[in-house]
């Protein structure tokens, strides 16, 4: 099998222009960055407000584990089995981070024959956007020293400020810093740090806006500390709100690529989905149903994450229902859930112990895909379980998986080979997915109502999806929950920052924890982006470089040509 970079370094792609001509885009929304890439003007959600929505998709998945779950590769599969099947589809994803793609995570572009391309603009600079969203959040963290600075007339306490800096490169030696320092005229001297770009609110607040005049109101809402006597500070109060919003006036527009099979692919915004909702952005699905009969977008992470906040929140902003859920799943991911396999940082996986047939370990692991399904019902969004093959995956345990899923409430469980295969190796879970947004009308819901307080909604989120037996806050928590009341925050939706790893709050929770409490450490606002985020644990915002970061494997030839980028 060639590498995803030999793979995608082949691929016969047509001019982006013709992708765009195809979906009956005019010409004169569709700004060329290149060839192969183009944004689209926002102009043309008001050029095709009358045609009807066609079918909104989300692939979500099982709980992360490190052997990867081929969330994306799913995605961009089925997509371009749809395009098989002669159907009009829009793939919709999110952007990947600069620094996973130079450290251990790598590129977001799919993988084997279900790649989206050009892969090495879509894993590098793309079209700026990350750039332009890093250089807005500092902006702010400039303007708010320099008030500090100049008398401090917003009377700020330096001790509340919530704002950090950020930069789109894994480097932990940025996580805690002392700035100010040299001297009166180098500023303040205070504790701060930095997060990696895609941790910023003005990247989920990207994500989440419907328009200009949206984002530039979303911008003044953001919270960056609080005065001595108690009140928020807003970057409209700093007066950057409105440069902020110059900066962003071009990362605001949809990208569009195309996959190894020329089907199109929105690619706009990037938040994290640990602390932020892990969606691309409203805006490209907003287009994308008005452009296409079938659009199949990502959530980050595993359906108690992704799911749960493209349902709860994402979708409250963008009135969008989801007519179905393809949730991911391997049976070697499974039978590392039922304890068949330890993986073990900076040490190579047991072969033996993935190929070896465990239905024990499987059986166990299963625990938690029935719950991923439980979860997305939880919504009244039908599921079809879509399960990775691998070549080591034997008939029997294929065919236990897909039993278990039907059995636990999936409307249909079907083998995927996309990643070997492309299109071709969809065509059976796009021909399910298709039968049950036809056959079986949604009933999508949210799980909480907003005027539920702070800790119910909390709770509800903990009991529910994650099954936990309570919630617990510590003090630090219950001052922000009665602070948040009081400033009339509280009727937001939940953003749960808490491991991908477990559906617990600590990561060595496999498959389905049972007996466990969840304790909230603090809760943070969000007040641009919409939403208030508890923390369960340390949330790490800023990763670090491991021993052999994957840049370490890159480089380019004297043609210009990327080399081992995957």
């Amino acid at each position: 099998m060639k590498s995803d970079i030999e793979i995608a370094q082949e691929a016969k792609m047509l001019p982006i222009i013709e992708i765009t001509r195809q979906l009956g885009i005019p010409d004169d929304f569709v700004e060329n960055y290149g060839k192969y890439k183009a944004k689209i003007a926002l102009d043309l959600l008001e050029y095709i407000k009358d045609r009807p929505r066609g079918k909104y998709i989300v692939v979500t998945a099982i709980t992360p584990t490190p052997l990867g779950e081929g969330k994306t590769t799913t995605c961009i599969g089925l997509g371009q089995a749809m395009g098989k099947l002669g159907k009009k589809v829009i793939n919709t994803i999110r952007q990947p981070s600069l620094g996973p793609v130079f450290g251990i995570k790598g590129g977001a572009a799919g993988g084997g024959y279900a790649q989206c391309v050009p892969m090495e603009d879509f894993n590098l600079h793309f079209t700026g956007d990350t750039h332009a969203v890093a250089l807005a959040h500092n902006l702010l963290a400039a303007f708010l020293d320099a008030s500090l600075l100049h008398g401090n007339p917003l009377n700020i306490d330096p001790l509340s400020i919530t704002w950090p800096r950020v930069v789109d490169v894994s480097d932990r030696s940025l996580r805690k810093i002392i700035i100010g320092l040299g001297g009166p005229e180098n500023g303040i001297p205070r504790e701060t740090g930095f997060d990696i770009a895609v941790a910023s609110e003005v990247m989920a607040i990207l994500a989440l806006t419907t328009g200009l005049k949206d984002l530039r109101e979303r911008l003044g809402k953001i919270v960056v500390g609080y005065t001595k006597d108690g009140n928020a500070v807003t970057a409209e109060d700093l007066r950057c709100a409105g440069a902020m919003a110059v900066l962003l006036r071009d990362a605001i527009k949809p990208n569009i690529i195309q996959t190894l099979e020329n089907t199109p692919v929105f690619v706009h915004a990037g938040p994290f989905a640990n602390i932020a909702h892990g969606n691309s952005s409203i805006l490209a699905d907003l287009m994308a149903t008005k452009l296409a009969d079938y659009t199949i977008t990502e959530a980050g992470f595993g359906a108690d994450i992704g799911a749960e906040k493209m349902f709860n929140i994402k979708c409250r902003y963008s009135g969008l229902k989801v007519d179905a859920a393809v949730l991911v799943a391997t049976i070697r991911a499974l039978k590392m859930h039922g304890g068949a396999i330890r993986v073990v940082p900076g040490k190579p996986l047991d072969k033996e112990a993935l190929a070896k047939e465990n239905m024990e370990a499987l059986d166990k692991g299963c625990e938690n895909l029935d719950k991923q399904i439980e979860n997305v019902l939880l919504h009244g969004v039908p599921v079809v379980v879509a399960l990775n093959h691998f070549p080591t995956d034997t008939e029997k345990e294929i065919q236990f998986v897909l039993d278990r899923a039907k059995k636990a409430g999936a409307s249909a469980a079907v083998v995927s080979r996309v990643w070997a295969e492309g299109g071709a190796g969809g065509v059976d879970l796009a021909k399910a997915v298709i039968e049950v947004t036809e056959k079986q009308p949604s009933n999508f819901h949210f799980l909480y109502p907003l005027d539920m307080s702070i800790k119910e909604k909390i709770e509800t989120i903990a009991t529910k999806i994650y099954g936990a037996d309570g919630v617990d806050y510590l003090p630090l928590a219950d001052r922000q929950i009665k602070r948040y009341t009081k400033l009339g925050f509280d009727k937001l939706p939940i953003c749960m920052a808490k491991t991908h790893l477990s559906l617990s709050h600590d990561p060595n929770l496999k498959g389905r924890p049972r007996g466990f409490r969840v304790t909230v450490r603090e809760v943070r606002a969000s007040m641009g982006a919409g939403f208030l985020y508890p923390l369960l644990g340390e949330m790490r915002t800023m990763p670090g470089l491991p021993s052999d970061p994957a840049g370490a494997h890159m480089d380019i030839d004297e043609n210009g040509r990327v080399i081992g980028l995957f």
